[in-house]
């Protein structure tokens, strides 16, 4: 062995002692001849001869010393190895590129694979990759090996740090070494997942059309009706476990644990079919809402998260169930068109009540959405005519007009008979508006997609006025919410309000066509979402004095728009047989989110078309226009794209996406909700 080995640290101070001391005993013996000649001669004598015994034994002691040490330290890293190696947790080194260098006795028994195995990690665990090797200082991966639960926790060594410490070669190159440390986790998976399965789960269960079930059987079989129901209802939920208690008539409590859960939507709730089954005599097959809260911090809480879902479920038009969980919310159903109810005390009590916010404050503002369209600037004029009647200040938030609804506005700019700030933009309203306004939301639930946001902020009177279905973006801090998703559009749902609104009302004929053009357009010309009650709003505004002719002269297309819709149905793509997806160039275009609509309309046309598609890029936006007969329920599809709308009839928004990955998106879309059964081919 070349070279010297010299002893460092406290080891090495701790042998530099007697030099220490023979310094000290030189000064002394210096000090003692000054003061005695004799005395320091005496004293110079032991001195001479502890020197020779310190020299003696540095040069006769100091190998046999080293020796020792280094006996030492060899037996000290023979233990650390074989601590090691024969260390109860699986340890293995790797290198800077995944691959083994060593492992121990467990973590070779528990791969099965020799000690002297040099392969990379991967081929042994395919999760642990190179880009898993943590790039700090730790890092872990959870896998499943051998049908158990692994976490491989890494660590990361430095090789430059190791030989900076040791003193004896310097490396040049950052490079370092991964200690990977396997922990078996099977058992604490296990009991995490039997404390998850035993969560306590609450549900409400509503009979959407309990009395009119009933009242479409005979008088003497009502009772056997609601018998079987309920005996239907208890023998589902008692096969997973899960306690179901009548409240009211139509009222249900369920108790639950997870684990029955999730039976059930391995089951998807097929219970939502399955009672449309009890038929003796109905002519109307009763159906169900389930609203579900899971994982609030608390029992109340859970029962609470529930009550939500379920008015979010009867607020979506019912036969539906809604999981709450947190801030996120799971779809089940939905899928056939709510039954319209031909009773309007709804409408009438939501009059009386908007009526009375309205004298309360001394002002009222109207906003719709986003991009207005007719449906929601003809709604906002039916408020804005309530106001006026009650002699308040009203104003319609509008920014940027589009061409769709230009020729409803002109009619009332310049009118003598009306405000001049009748239209006002968002600063304006942002003026206008304070805790002595009514702000009415009209044609729209989602507060991102109104013309104004920030409008919601500023006072405490907010009324909601909507035909969409209800999704988890809602605004929360309405004091009146009008939603009803079987309601054709919003102008609908206002022209009965108007009707209760008050005795002496007058609306004039402009008014009246703005209204009647809502519906005609959310209708298509009354062949889409229409009922009894669409027909009687119709008719009501045609006696305000609502125009046909008039109506259809302001809706004529440019030649602009009508060249894109051709060019957007011209090269259509049939998706899966019955999907057609198209795009609708934008360039030009005052509104191309309206023609895009127009177009998705004429696609369902085709006879072997069960919806159609129509994507348009506008402001940087990919709008999504969806539109169905009653074959595919197009909401649930534009749910999953973060939009929503009605089961025929829906739209999303895709924003700073390029257009081809949106089409990507639509198709796996389309594909996983095909294999998860929401949509048959």
């Amino acid at each position: 062995m070349n070279g010297k080995i010299k002893i460092k640290g406290q080891l090495k101070l701790y042998m530099q002692w007697p030099v220490i001391l023979a310094v000290l005993l030189i000064l002394m013996d210096i000090s003692v001849f000054r003061i005695n000649r004799r005395a320091g001669a005496v004293a110079s004598g032991f001195l001479a001869v502890y020197l020779l015994i310190v020299i003696f034994l540095y040069h006769h002691s100091r190998a046999i010393i080293m020796n020792e040490l280094i006996s030492f330290a060899t037996q000290y890293g023979q233990v650390q190895r074989s601590l090691l190696k024969e260390f109860i947790v699986p340890y293995a080194l790797l290198d800077s590129k995944g691959k083994l260098m060593w492992m121990n006795d467990a973590f070779s028994a528990l791969c099965e694979k020799p000690r002297k195995y040099r392969k990379s990690i991967t081929t042994l665990f395919p999760e642990i990759t190179v880009d898993t090797l943590p790039k700090e200082d730790a890092s872990e991966v959870v896998f499943q090996f051998a049908e158990k639960d692994y976490r491989a926790s890494m660590r990361r060594i430095s090789i430059q740090k190791l030989l900076e410490d040791s003193g004896l070669v310097e490396a040049e190159d950052e490079n370092f070494l991964t200690a990977l440390y396997l922990f078996d986790e099977t058992e604490i998976n296990r009991y995490i997942r039997r404390t998850e399965d035993e969560k306590l789960v609450t549900g409400l269960l509503y009979l959407d059309n309990y009395d009119e079930a009933l009242n479409s059987v005979e008088e003497v079989r009502r009772s056997l009706l609601v018998a079987l129901i309920e005996r239907k209802l208890n023998k589902y939920f008692s096969e997973v476990d899960c306690l179901v208690k009548k409240l009211e008539k139509d009222k249900f409590i369920l108790v639950m644990r997870q684990r029955s859960l999730e039976e059930l939507k391995k089951k998807r709730f097929n219970i939502l079919e399955d009672v449309k089954t009890v038929n003796i005599g109905n002519d109307m097959a009763v159906t169900i809402s389930i609203g579900i809260g899971i994982n609030a911090p608390s029992y109340a809480q859970n029962y609470e998260y529930s009550r939500i879902a379920i008015d979010l479920a009867l607020g979506r038009g019912g036969d539906q169930v809604v999981i709450k969980d947190k801030e996120s919310m799971t779809y089940f159903g939905g899928k056939s068109q709510q039954m319209g109810k031909n009773t309007r005390v709804k409408a009438r009590v939501k009059a009386h009540a908007l009526k009375e916010f309205m004298v309360a404050k001394d002002k009222v503002v109207v906003m719709g959405h986003k991009i207005s369209d007719v449906d929601s600037i003809g709604a906002g004029i039916g408020i804005y005519r309530a106001a006026k009647s009650l002699n308040k200040r009203a104003h319609i938030v509008v920014n940027n007009p589009t061409m769709s609804v230009r020729p409803i506005i002109e009619n009332f700019i310049n009118n003598p008979d009306y405000d001049e700030h009748m239209f006002v933009d968002s600063a304006e309203a942002l003026d206008i508006v304070d805790n002595n306004t009514v702000v009415v939301v009209v044609d729209t639930n989602k507060p991102s997609y109104t013309e104004c946001e920030e409008l919601l902020s500023k006072t405490k009177t907010i009324v909601v006025l909507d035909h969409h279905r209800q999704g988890a973006e809602v605004i929360s801090n309405a004091v009146l919410s009008y939603i009803e998703p079987f309601a054709s559009s919003a102008c609908e749902m206002v022209a009965e309000i108007l009707q209760y609104f008050s005795d002496d009302i007058r609306i004039y004929n402009i008014e009246a066509d703005a209204l009647y053009s809502g519906i005609i357009i959310d209708t298509n010309n009354f062949t889409a979402k229409t009922g009894v009650r669409t027909f009687e709003a119709a008719a009501f505004l045609r006696r305000c004095g609502a125009d046909v002719t008039r109506v259809r002269k302001m809706f004529r297309d440019d030649v602009a728009s009508y060249r894109a819709k051709a060019e957007a149905i011209r090269h259509v793509e049939t998706y899966r047989n019955y999907f057609a997806i198209a795009v609708c160039p934008s360039q030009g275009l005052d509104s191309p989110t309206i023609v895009a609509s127009q177009a998705a309309n004429e696609l369902l046309n085709i006879s072997s078309v069960r919806a159609s598609f129509v994507l348009t890029d506008y402001n940087h936006t990919i709008y999504f226009s969806a539109r169905a007969i009653d074959e595919v329920n197009v909401q649930l599809i534009m749910e999953r794209l973060g939009g929503g709308g009605h089961i025929n009839m829906a739209g999303a928004q895709l924003k700073d996406e390029e257009m081809e990955i949106a089409i990507i998106k639509l198709k796996e879309t389309i594909d996983q909700m095909i294999k998860e059964g929401d949509i048959e081919i």
